[in-house]
């Protein structure tokens, strides 16, 4: 599927109706070619609730942006697609609205230009997430009482890259050391209500964090004086139930600067890190036969995983964006 952006309006919208559930756009007007991908694969609970969008050309020449999204409730699928739909362009249309950077003085070193970068994004992320709650609570036909979905985002602006996590999807980097391994780096903290800096906010705002006695390893958010709705994570768009008890939608917002030893950076809803280990699916991006294979190569092996280890358990949905770092590396098949 292919998307456009309005100039006028900042919105993206398809151009045309395969797999809704992702998109993968690149600007046809850019020569500088960055290779990633996109796959999603719904579980076996129903309609599958996780959006993805991986857009090359998205900001500078060598820009990227890719986020994945992972719907809940009943209207979780839609939420997760408006989201997936408008946040890259609502993003873009905040950083532009902000002063521009002026280039640096001979008395102002590089860290300092990178701070400014940095913070000019952190804003832009803090403000369009913002928007973006307000604008899905406005829905008229649209209840998002207990219904919404997580994000993570990665922003890449030549090598700067911003990571902007709301809930319990995860980013993850593939580098190499110096002995020629790729390792594992995890980019974001996983925001569940079991992490007590989370379960902290919550209980000031009169919000229950709580497990399930058929389920003790899964802390939920639950309502002062009802046992609903049973959030399993800390952070999230919509769930308007559970905003005023500690449900937030402002993201964690986090910088890397890329190195050339960072070869790919991996975006992926729980449903892969249920059952893969960061490790894991490092290694499997970094045996896929080429870039273009890579994302799938996870889901698969999510998957098989799933059925090894949870085989009387419904599947969850899993989403997987592979954005590969180094130009050299993306182009060239293993």
């Amino acid at each position: 599927m292919g998307i456009c952006i309005s100039t006028a309006s900042y919105e993206i919208h398809a151009v045309d109706f395969g797999n809704e559930n992702v998109v993968h756009y690149q600007d046809n007007n850019n020569e500088y070619q960055q290779v990633g991908s996109v796959y999603s694969q719904q579980g076996s609970k129903g309609l599958n609730q996780d959006s993805a969008i991986l857009y090359q050309g998205y900001g500078v020449e060598n820009g990227a942006f890719g986020g994945v999204f992972d719907g809940h409730g009943e209207n979780g699928h839609i939420v997760s697609k408006l989201v997936m739909n408008k946040l890259p362009s609502l993003l873009l249309k905040h950083v532009l609205s902000l002063p521009k950077i002026t280039s640096p003085k001979h008395n102002v070193d590089d860290e300092t230009v990178k701070n400014k970068n940095f913070n000019k994004w952190k804003k832009a992320c803090l403000s369009s997430f913002k928007v973006m709650d307000k604008d899905i609570k406005s829905l008229e036909k649209l209840d998002c009482s207990c219904d919404g979905t997580t994000a993570v985002v990665a922003i890449r602006q030549d090598d700067d890259l911003i990571i902007a996590n709301l809930g319990d999807s995860r980013a993850v980097l593939g580098r190499k050391t110096e002995e020629g391994v790729i390792e594992a780096v995890q980019l974001t903290t996983d925001l569940k209500p079991s992490l007590p800096s989370e379960a902290e906010r919550i209980r000031k705002c009169d919000g229950r964090v709580l497990a399930l006695k058929e389920e003790p390893h899964i802390q939920r958010v639950w309502l002062p004086h009802k046992d609903a709705p049973g959030l399993a994570m800390s952070r999230a768009f919509g769930d308007f139930m559970l905003k005023d008890y500690g449900i937030i939608s402002m993201p964690d917002v986090s910088y890397h600067h890329i190195s050339s030893n960072d070869q790919f950076i991996v975006l992926a809803t729980d449903g892969v890190w249920d059952v893969l280990s960061n490790d894991d699916v490092v290694s499997i991006v970094d045996a896929a036969n080429n870039a273009a294979a890579a994302s799938e190569a996870v889901v698969q092996a999510s998957i098989d995983a799933w059925k090894q280890k949870f085989p009387n358990s419904k599947r969850d949905d899993c989403a997987v964006i592979c954005l590969f770092l180094q130009q050299q590396a993306c182009l060239s098949d293993k």
